[in-house]
This record gives C-alpha cells, structure tokens and sequence, in this order.
C-alpha cells in the first residue's frame, strides 16, 4: 500500500484529501505538529508528500529543501498562492508538480496516480533510516546529521544500514561479516571490530556518542532506547 504525507494546516482540506486518497487504496498521514515536519516524514517514510506553501513557523518551501536533502520521494504542492512566482520556486526548491487551490478532486487523483507509477513503476525507493536525528539515505549511501553529511565507507555504510534496519535487536557478528564481505568463507572476527571501532570514533567526531551498542557474546545493536553499553 502507498504511504500519502499529507502536509496541510487547514483541517478541513488535509481532512477531505484524506477521505478521498483512501477510497483508492492509499494509506495517508497529515502532520501532526508543524515543527516536526522532517521528523515526521522520516518516520512515517511516505512514497508521496503533498505539501501547502503557507505553514506555520516554517514554509513548504523549507520542508521541501530538508526532504530533498535525503530524499527523491514525489512532492507536489498545493497553495491558493498560484502565481507564477509561486510556481517557479517550487519546482525549483525539488517539487515534482504544483496544484492551486481549490482543485478539481479527480485532476489531484490523477496527479498522484502518476506521479506514483512514475517513481515505483521503475524501482525508486525513497526509504531512509533514522535514529536519534542520524538519517541514513539507502539511494545514495550516506549520513547527515544536525544538516551535516557525514562521509561513509562501504564497510560503515553496511554495518549502520545493517543496524538501524534492525533496530533495537542484536544483530549477529555473522550476520554483520556476511553483509561486509558477502562470503561464507572464514573471516576474522578482528577485522569486524576495527571497522565497528572506526565507524563508532566517526560518530562521536560528530556528536553521535554511543550510538552502536556491544550486546556482549552476540554481536552489535542501536538502542531504540538510548541505553548502550561501552
């Protein structure tokens, strides 16, 4: 089922988009505080975003810059500001259409018809990894934290995108050798601690403290609720 983030404050219209995007099979969410955009569109991970222009404290166009930043994900905005100005920025800041208010139900169904088939038909994924702020973006393998990209090696990229997939359960230091050099072979279990411990000195550097939890005997894990070990 296709994810709908619904970015709206006026709750008549989010309320009525929801009512009509569910009668064809797409599950939606319309945000809830208005401060939270990103957090939220992080963890609700939509395959499309329908974004107003005018939001409290930050506008669309701010949101559609943070989501761009880790994401290719559909993004079509819908304003009663539909000058050419308004427009022109949109689809400049990564917007993939602009709707103006009020519109015509089946022409904003076809839209996002499209716009779906256009992204999932051929395979794009807009799926990230969040934990704690870290945003881990599985298109284009990198890191960004506090606006910050934080360069990866494939061995750490394998190891984070290992960890935060399964998040809060211990992931097996096979399981975790077996991503990094996808062999059956025998590895020594040495090489898998000095990339641990190389990623982990990264994270730090950039104020990701105990971010990589040793489960004793197991292997490795990220805590869903922050209480690591050493």
């Amino acid at each position: 089922m296709y994810r709908l983030l619904i970015v709206e404050d006026d709750a008549r219209i989010a309320a009525e988009i929801e009512k009509q995007v569910q009668v064809w099979g797409i599950d939606c969410q319309i945000i809830g505080d208005f401060r939270k955009v990103f957090e939220e569109f992080v963890q609700y991970e939509p395959h499309i975003v329908l974004m107003d222009i005018r939001l409290p404290f930050f506008n669309g166009y701010h949101w559609c810059a943070e989501i761009r930043r880790v994401s290719k994900v559909p993004i079509i905005f819908i304003s009663s500001a539909s000058d050419n100005m308004n427009i022109v920025m949109a689809l400049q800041m990564g917007a993939d259409d602009f709707i103006a208010k009020p519109f015509d139900w089946d022409v904003l169904m076809a839209k996002i018809q499209s716009l779906l088939r256009r992204a999932y038909d051929f395979g794009l994924s807009p799926r990230v990894l969040e934990h704690r702020g870290a945003v881990l973006n599985t298109e284009d393998n990198t890191l960004s934290y506090n606006g910050q990209m934080i360069s990866l090696t494939k061995n750490e990229y394998q190891i984070l995108y290992c960890l935060m997939k399964n998040k809060g359960k211990a992931v097996s230091r096979e399981t975790l050798m077996k991503a990094l050099w996808k062999t059956e072979a025998f590895v020594d279990e040495n090489a898998l601690a000095v990339n641990i411990a190389r990623l982990r000195k990264k994270l730090e550097a950039n104020g990701l403290e105990d971010f990589i939890s040793t489960r004793f005997g197991i292997g490795y894990s990220i805590e869903i609720d922050g209480g690591n070990d050493p």
